[in-house]
């Protein structure tokens, strides 16, 4: 019984004497010996009858049909009527494969018995002999139907096929004059088997003029026709998969249509590299115009044109002139039918980046917008600007070796000068000072000296910073801000001087917001908890400036009102001056004698200022001193983390009303009688024992607080308790990377297609609760950009929460949780949309309201800080160098302008960056910027490109801790 092989090779010919040979050779040297070829000489008129003959001869795996098909879809179908291997493959007679091609697909197929074919990668070989980059398409293996239906991703003989389901399928559509591989693929993919990936390329495909993917026309009838059967039922696959049955899904609206103009797309840009005329732009109607298809349009564009121009990569920028006018308009009719201009230039950036990124610069190369030069990095000359470019990518030469690649967006020509800044290791020093980016600092300074050359690059700049200035200046948003917040003088925590440190705290009036319904209401409790029966003489102990002595005195016989600070006495002796029983008097209770033989003593909420444990033990000693038997001392204290992290409490580094209340209760002569405790805070009444008294159970009464606390209270406040205190890890741990958070928007409801970028205030309230409990301080961006430029590990754990676009939600939600919580924000706000609505999302539903100036000045005033989300939210990729400078610009005066601050700080709109951007915003005054990637910042990172990690609203809290403990490490 004849041995039936295990592969089957079906290799139609048709007049291929010149590259027959080298196709069989391929075949003959393959590591693995079990197969058989086909060779279907097609009505051939040469000598490829002759060379089959001669193999045929020579070796028995080789057998020879003939055929009068005249399409390479017949001419297989002849050879798989004759196949008996398990497998099949298709080689056509120009291309070839590696020895180890069948050894390395067969091991796979092996390895997964359930597949239906296996499949490579693919090199395409130009007729010069140049190979083009490997390529292969992972989603085959993945999801082989929903690839298939869209697109052809494989070469012909890049796979191997079970030789049954072919047959069992119809084998080749004949009718196809191309594309008749991709229709048989998707059959096969439609029965739902698996599909198994060799990664690596082991096929090679030769690129020919005569070739039948040059034939456009004929191209897109075909593909029609596949597409079409790929996103319905096809009779002609007798038991598909459920899934597939009924066609392609079309996800995201990804239809049939979109999976024609794709091809269309890749079809004109062949014609272009041809040096034809391109296909109807009504072909390319269904393509996506969005930024994110922006990259892929050009990538699919890219493959067409070597295809089309017969070029590697690395030859297709020499070949501009050949092919660049009709690409540049074809990338223009695109912006045209998107109605959007902006979106094609993008497309052309993208495209003209890739064909320089594979060129090596030899001469120069000058496209549509982008001038690709080689600069000799000792001795750089001026260069000028060819009409239409406005960005330049160089090959920076030194000593006949590429120094560096530099990419930027520029306005004019480059000078000397500008050139020697742009040079890594060349940066003259001017009395040891580093003067890189000089120009720039001239361009942006109102009162340079030396104004460079109007047509140069810096002399552009230097022009739209005066016409930013002028728009700045005669807006109606931009009046005056408001002074920038003013900080109090940090304590050092060493002040001895209790008098002078106390009278510098109430320079300003009402230090502590007395009159507020949160301090009213612990007033009222005090007087509540006071010994019943009449009370002759009282002191009060830091009195302060007289607001609660005014509500004590009509309770009292006397009352004496004591305070260490000069300036509070005084302004509490005028607040009661019409309560006859009241003296004031200048007091240090820690240093000077108390008064004797008191019935009540009230020291409330300045025990924390005592320097440590034993200190308050000797006030206690002498409080009880200063008692009469009998007499009562009453104090209001905050429970303070210290004390206990688990509960609430005030994160002060002091100890609080746990630690007092103990302390007092521990007190020789003192006994405990009553105390009203709250969530945050507990007032105490104790009392003097007589000679004969019996300690009795005090009476514990827990009552709410019912009265609204204000920011400057809340912001201390860690509700339910910490994990670590803030001070604890800013002492013990080091990091090299942060996390810095990206934020939207925080509304409850809004357009569902934006639930991604919509927190409900529910949720944020509970992160950054989150974020406080477990030590969390906010930075800022511009210390972020200290600690990477000086090399400077973060201490404690440090996050930068970064808003983008300025919705009035954040000053509304946002903003108050955020103080609530001790933490602050960075705004990057969209300058010429102040106070109107994110027009840029009215696609998804009504735009959501954007700040006004006046509220971020407020805010600003506030705390917060604002850096620039450019003019207007358009993406930087898609704006010209000229337009891109100029929102720079403008956006950083207005936020600078309206907080006054300086604005160093930038997050690019929709996270999209390109090559230009950074220099570009250093040059506009910026020095930090964020862009697309996701990640933390850490000592390492680019400061004009700084990852960010969204926090989207569609996740849960517990999504939000793992994501921030992850960057912890």
């Amino acid at each position: 019984m004849a041995h039936n092989p295990l592969v089957s090779i079906v290799v139609p010919a048709h007049n291929a004497e010149v590259t027959l040979t080298r196709a069989l050779d391929c075949l003959v040297d393959q590591e693995t010996a079990d197969w058989e070829a086909i060779i279907v000489d097609d009505a051939s008129t040469d000598r490829t009858p002759a060379i089959i003959a001669a193999y045929v001869e020579q070796d028995a795996r080789f057998r020879t049909l003939s055929s009068c098909a005249n399409s390479p879809a017949g001419a297989r179908n002849n050879g798989i009527s004759a196949a008996r291997g398990h497998w099949l493959m298709f080689l056509d007679a120009d291309d070839w494969l590696d020895a180890s091609f069948l050894t390395k697909m067969l091991a796979a197929l092996k390895a997964a018995p359930d597949a239906v074919a296996c499949y490579c990668g693919a090199r395409r070989v130009m007729p010069d002999g140049a190979l083009t980059p490997a390529s292969i398409a992972p989603e085959i293996a993945t999801q082989p139907f929903e690839t298939f239906a869209r697109r052809c991703a494989i070469a012909t003989h890049a796979l191997l096929v079970d030789r049954a389901t072919v047959v069992e399928l119809g084998s080749f559509d004949a009718s196809l004059c191309t594309c008749e591989g991709w229709d048989l693929w998707q059959r096969v993919a439609r029965l739902g088997k698996d599909w198994v990936m060799v990664d690596e390329p082991l096929a090679f495909y030769r690129a020919s003029p005569n070739a039948l993917t040059r034939n456009s026309k004929q191209m897109l009838a075909d593909a029609e026709i596949v597409i079409a059967r790929g996103f319905s039922t096809d009779p002609r696959v007798k038991h598909p998969a459920p899934a597939h049955a009924n066609g392609a899904i079309s996800a995201d609206d990804r239809t049939a249509s979109e999976a024609l103009a794709w091809f269309a797309l890749w079809n004109a840009a062949s014609d272009c590299g041809s040096g034809g005329s391109w296909i109807n732009p009504q072909s390319l109607l269904a393509l996506p115009a969005g930024r994110k298809w922006a990259r892929e349009i050009a990538k699919v564009a890219f493959d067409g044109l070597m295809v089309g121009s017969l070029s590697v990569p690395a030859h297709l920028a020499a070949r501009w002139d050949r092919f660049g006018g009709a690409l540049t308009e074809l990338i223009v009719e695109l912006g045209k039918i998107w109605g959007d201009p902006v979106a094609g230039r993008r497309v052309q950036y993208h495209l003209e980046q890739m064909l320089l990124d594979a060129d090596d610069l030899a001469a120069p190369r000058r496209l549509a917008r982008t001038l690709g030069i080689r600069v000799d990095a000792q001795n750089p000359t001026w260069t000028e600007l060819p009409e239409g470019v406005d960005q330049i990518y160089a090959h920076l030469i030194m000593d006949g070796q590429i120094e560096a690649v530099v990419q930027f967006g520029v306005l004019g020509k480059v000078t000397r000068r500008h050139w020697i800044e742009l040079i890594p290791n060349f940066k003259p020093q001017r009395d040891g000072v580093d003067t890189s980016n000089t120009l720039a600092a001239e361009a942006l300074s109102p009162t340079a000296e030396r104004q460079p050359d109007p047509d140069s690059h810096f002399g552009r700049l230097g022009q739209l910073v005066s016409e930013a200035r002028e728009m700045v200046r005669s807006s109606a948003q931009a009046t005056q801000p408001l002074p920038a917040p003013r900080r109090a003088p940090a304590s050092d925590g060493h002040d001895k001087d209790r008098t002078s440190f106390w009278n510098r705290y109430f320079a300003t009036e009402d230090p502590w917001n007395y009159s507020s319904p949160y301090e009213q209401e612990k007033y009222e409790r005090q007087l509540e908890i006071l010994p019943a029966g009449p009370i002759g003489r009282a002191l009060e102990l830091a009195c302060a400036e007289g607001h609660f002595t005014r509500q004590l005195a009509p309770r009292v016989g006397h009352l004496t009102a004591t305070d260490i600070s000069a300036v509070a006495i005084e302004r509490a002796r005028a607040r009661c001056s019409d309560q006859p029983n009241v003296e004031f008097g200048v007091l240090d209770f820690f240093a000077d004698t108390l008064p004797s033989e008191m019935d009540l003593i009230v020291c409330s909420e300045v025990l924390y200022y005592l320097d440590d444990l034993a200190g308050l033990r000797r006030i206690a000693k002498k409080f009880v001193e200063a008692l009469a038997p009998g007499g009562s001392f009453i104090n209001a204290h905050a429970f303070v983390l210290r004390d206990n992290i688990e509960r609430t409490g005030f994160d002060w580094n002091t100890f609080g009303a746990q630690m007092i209340s103990q302390t007092f209760a521990e007190t020789e002569g003192l006994v405990l009688a009553q105390s009203i405790q709250t969530e945050l805070y507990r007032i105490d009444r104790f009392r003097r024992l007589s000679p004969d008294d019996v300690a009795t159970e005090p009476v514990i009464d827990h009552v709410p607080v019912r009265a609204p606390i204000g920011i400057g209270v809340a912001r201390n406040i860690v509700w339910g308790g910490a994990r670590v205190l803030r001070r604890a890890v800013a002492r013990s741990e080091r990091r090299q990377r942060i996390p810095v958070l990206m934020y939207h928007s925080v509304a409850d409801e809004g357009p569902a297609a934006l639930a991604r970028f919509r927190l409900t205030p529910a949720a944020f309230a509970s992160q950054m609760a989150w974020l406080r409990a477990n030590g969390f301080h906010a930075i800022m961006s511009e210390q972020l950009e200290w600690s990477i430029a000086n090399r400077e590990p973060f201490a404690g754990r440090p996050v930068l929460i970064t808003f983008d676009d300025g919705f009035q939600n954040f000053a509304d939600h946002a903003w108050p949780i955020l103080r609530a919580h001790d933490l602050t924000a960075e705004v990057f706000l969209v300058t010429d949309l102040v106070g109107e609505s994110a027009k840029w999302d009215a696609v998804s539903g009504p735009p959501t309201r954007l700040m006004d100036a006046g509220t971020v000045r407020r805010l600003a005033a506030e705390g917060a800080f604002f850096g620039s989300h450019l003019a207007t939210h358009r993406a930087i990729d898609g704006l010209s160098s000229s337009d891109l400078a100029a929102e720079l610009l403008r956006s950083r005066m207005f936020v600078e302008r309206w907080t006054g601050r300086p604005t160093t700080a930038f997050a690019a709109p929709f996270s999209v960056t390109d090559r230009r951007l950074g220099r570009l915003a250093k040059e506009c005054g910026y020095r930090i910027g964020f862009g697309g990637r996701h990640g933390p910042a850490d000592l390492n990172s680019d400061p004009i490109d700084l990852p960010r990690i969204e926090i989207r609203g569609d996740r849960s809290l517990d999504d939000f801790v793992a994501t921030v403990e992850a960057v912890l490490g």
